[in-house]
């Protein structure tokens, strides 16, 4: 599971500010997931979002980008998570719940990647694939597609029959809004609006041409004259902002 240097995942996921479009397509996806009522029963999702969003971020890394070893302790930690959720609640959480958060993570890992730098050639699309894939197998996922191609047409199915607007859902946006304040809330929407497929996009009723598309490009520009530490700091909550620049590796 160890990632070369020089691998995609690394570039991925080793860019703070890929990481959190991530973050912010699948929180918002997964208010929609017919299974979400599970993040509710432990209470940790709707107490603190923001804090869910650091915590799962860390996992994801200390999984992706860390050493073989290393990564598979990580993965039985996250098993035994698990596993004393689902004997406190007397169920098993559904193993399509945990294929749609892997999809999740490797749908917008390349939608993310790709808003703020370029597309995905072929090949790191599969090599995405195949490591995540890896990853699936050690969260003890079955039936995991075999290909990028078949991934495609699973994630597919996955979207029109595994999302519903419930009360869950509005109850995560309320605690998006109470944590994030109402303009860093509305950017919250128009990055999602930029990145979500149209099954989920539609659901959440997001904006459809979001203003935040025509923007990204003097973000970019920022960047490159090495902005980016200033404009981290005028858009991201100042309490978070050590945590947000910890991720860059």
């Amino acid at each position: 599971m160890f990632v070369p240097a020089d691998s995609i995942i690394r570039q991925i996921w080793g860019d703070a500010d890929v990481i959190l479009l991530i973050f912010g397509g699948a929180a918002g996806e997964f208010a929609l997931n017919r299974a979400v009522d599970w993040l509710f029963f432990t209470g940790n999702l709707p107490a603190d979002p923001i804090g869910r969003l650091f915590s799962t971020v860390r996992y994801a890394q200390e999984i992706l980008l860390a050493t073989d070893i290393k990564a598979r302790q990580a993965l039985s930690r996250i098993n035994a998570i698990h596993g004393g959720v689902e004997e406190k609640r007397g169920r098993r959480i559904p193993d399509w719940a945990y294929r749609d958060v892997l999809y999740m993570l490797i749908d917008y890992s390349e939608r993310a990647y790709q808003s703020l730098h370029r597309p995905l050639t072929d090949a790191e699309r599969e090599h995405m694939f195949a490591h995540f894939r890896e990853v699936g197998t050690g969260l003890q996922i079955p039936d995991l597609p075999t290909s990028y191609a078949e991934w495609k047409i699973d994630r597919v199915a996955h979207l029109n029959s595994d999302l519903v607007h419930s009360e869950f859902t509005d109850k995560l946006f309320r605690r998006y809004r109470e944590q994030l304040g109402g303009w860093r809330y509305s950017l919250l929407r128009q990055a999602q609006a930029v990145l979500m497929p149209q099954p989920v996009s539609r659901l959440l009723n997001l904006p459809q041409k979001p203003l935040l598309q025509y923007s990204i490009g003097l973000y970019k520009v920022l960047n490159a004259l090495g902005l980016r530490s200033l404009t981290q700091r005028i858009l991201l909550p100042a309490e978070y902002l050590d945590q947000i620049r910890a991720l860059d590796r």
